[in-house]
């Protein structure tokens, strides 16, 4: 892969090429794609989304906003530090095409600002509720009308998937989503394959899966144009990642290891003695022992510890992504910047510490339990009614709950379509809405 054309500044309609020595230099492309998406009612509606804690209503714990926003700034200082040595590396891309080093913490800023954009509420096992439901609740009964590569899109949905609709999608004639630039889309693009086939390799783009069917279309312009390198086996659509996707994730795996540990102390989950310990082990050959000495609170040195954590996995980031910068523009390298971290063993030890002491405590176990019917009550509600409204045949309760979707039914869809329409608007509901459609559906007023 080529870096003058990973960094694309196309965008969706273009009807003749963008050259960023042309562009207004005090405003980027990529600077626009950052202003748009935080602009987005998409990103708007994860200041009530779950990071951590679902329906949370503690002050210390990170909302989807809040971690949003501190992997964008992380991503921003990976992209700028990368951006040095690739220009310093490459000075053509400066002289010729008119790159700066901040471009590509623009570019990186942007893709993480919007890398958990399409994930519905409740976290992670929002995506599960959705999954479950069609692999094993009322769901199945439309396993028949689908091909295999669209119910797998339903039994695994998939926020990152989603994410790339919400950027993207044309809606009631307006073209493009946030018309965002393919740089930016590239790099937000973590798993660059459809749902099919499920993990095929060890690869870490094939961890997950990307585009919907509905999607494919234009992903496929948007791999094309960036030249990222075709992996696929037969009619199936894969490709390599965009070398800039690694420091999205980066920022992302920096963000949680430190972050959602940082909630677990606030919430007296995790013992400060114990968070001290593994911080300190994580930062000991970078840290001043004088400076730590002098702070008294333990808060200001969990906070002088955090601080150090974070530059020192950002630093760590960039030089594996230096040193493998040729394999990583081949598409043969396999794994997380993180993975291949000389960290990485306190990195799984602080990981250890809170999955036990916050991922599986029982305040978030219960609030999944309840997140996971209150999700699978509006599916069934809601497909229920498209099924019923598509067949000619609606309840007056169907007619009334099909206006409260944010936009008109389609006049014609399929199945997969109809189900899918579904899921995306339950997807971008927050957790206070969802649960008040809930509510609303079980006529608790």
């Amino acid at each position: 892969m080529q870096w003058e054309s990973l960094l694309s500044l196309r965008k969706q309609g273009d009807t003749k090429k963008r050259i960023r020595k042309e562009e207004d230099q005090t405003r980027s492309g990529f600077e626009v794609d950052f202003d748009r998406i935080i602009f987005s009612s998409a990103f708007r509606s994860l200041q009530d989304k779950t990071q951590v804690i679902p329906l949370s209503k503690t002050s210390f714990v990170h909302t989807r906003l809040t971690h949003s926003l501190e992997v964008s700034v992380v991503g921003r200082s990976l992209g700028r530090q990368v951006g040095s040595a690739i220009i310093e590396k490459h000075p053509y891309l400066q002289k010729v095409h008119g790159y700066e080093i901040n471009d590509f913490g623009a570019i990186v800023a942007a893709a993480s600002l919007a890398h958990d954009i399409g994930n519905p509420p409740f976290g992670h096992s929002g995506e599960k509720a959705i999954g479950n439901y069609f692999k094993n609740g009322n769901g199945k009964r439309f396993r028949d009308q689908l091909s295999e590569k669209e119910y797998q899109d339903l039994i695994d949905f998939e926020g990152n998937a989603n994410g790339f609709k919400i950027l993207t999608e044309t809606k009631n004639g307006v073209q493009g989503g946030l018309r965002l630039t393919y740089a930016t889309l590239g790099a937000f693009m973590k798993y660059p394959k459809e749902s099919l086939p499920k993990k095929p390799t060890a690869h870490i783009a094939d961890k997950k899966f990307g585009v919907f069917q509905t999607d494919t279309s234009f992903f496929k312009e948007v791999a094309k144009n960036l030249g990222l390198l075709n992996r696929a086996t037969g009619d199936n659509l894969s490709f390599a990642r965009h070398p800039l996707a690694f420091l999205v994730e980066a920022a992302d795996d920096i963000c949680y290891t430190i972050i959602d540990f940082e909630d677990g102390i606030n919430l007296g989950w995790i013992a400060e003695e114990t968070a001290l310990e593994y911080l300190i082990n994580l930062v000991k050959d970078r840290i001043n022992t004088a400076n730590y000495s002098a702070l008294t609170q333990t808060k200001d040195r969990l906070a002088y510890l955090r601080s150090l954590a974070i530059g020192t996995l950002i630093s760590e980031a960039v030089e594996v992504f230096i040193e493998n910068e040729e394999s990583i523009l081949s598409g043969t390298f396999q794994d997380s910047l993180m993975d291949r971290s000389k960290y990485k063993a306190q990195i799984d030890d602080i990981i250890d510490e809170s999955i036990t002491k916050i991922y599986r405590s029982q305040e978030v176990t219960d609030k999944e339990i309840a997140g996971y019917n209150i999700l699978t009550t509006l599916l069934d509600s809601f497909t229920t009614a498209c099924e019923n409204h598509y067949r000619g045949k609606p309840t007056h309760f169907d007619s009334l709950l099909l206006k409260s979707l944010d936009s008109p039914l389609p006049v014609e869809a399929s199945v997969y379509e109809y189900t899918m329409f579904c899921c995306c608007f339950i997807s971008m509901l927050t957790d206070g809405n969802a649960l008040q459609l809930f509510k609303k559906i079980k006529g608790d007023l």
